[in-house]
């Protein structure tokens, strides 16, 4: 009978390793699938904000359209001056607008 308890015991603890490198492959692969994600994510904001740009340089799209857009979602400094953008005036200390609720997007960056 001990034998057999030894067994036993060896094949729980073989099982429990087995358990625990599965869960760790389970972690890598939705690790690698969210990355990818990310990935393709950033990628399609890529090429959309490339052909809204194309289209507005082309006449296609209006310009003040688009400058009243970001001028309502962008609140971060650096943000607004990359697009030529007065920072905003209405600032609460926490650096959201006081006007407008806090969102995030899908990529967590604060949207308005």
């Amino acid at each position: 009978m001990p034998k057999l308890d030894e067994q036993i015991s060896t094949l729980q603890q073989k099982l429990t390793q087995l358990k625990l490198r599965q869960q760790r492959i389970d972690a890598r692969r939705r690790a690698i699938d969210e990355l990818r994600e990310r990935k393709a994510d950033t990628r399609r904001k890529i090429l959309v904000g490339g052909l809204v740009l194309e289209k507005i340089r082309h006449g296609a799209m209006d310009r003040d359209l688009m400058n009243a857009w970001l001028d309502q979602a962008l609140t971060r400094t650096a943000d607004r001056a990359l697009f030529g953008l007065a920072p905003s005036s209405a600032r609460c200390p926490s650096g959201e607008s006081e006007a407008s609720p806090r969102l995030e997007g899908d990529d967590g960056h604060r949207i308005r």
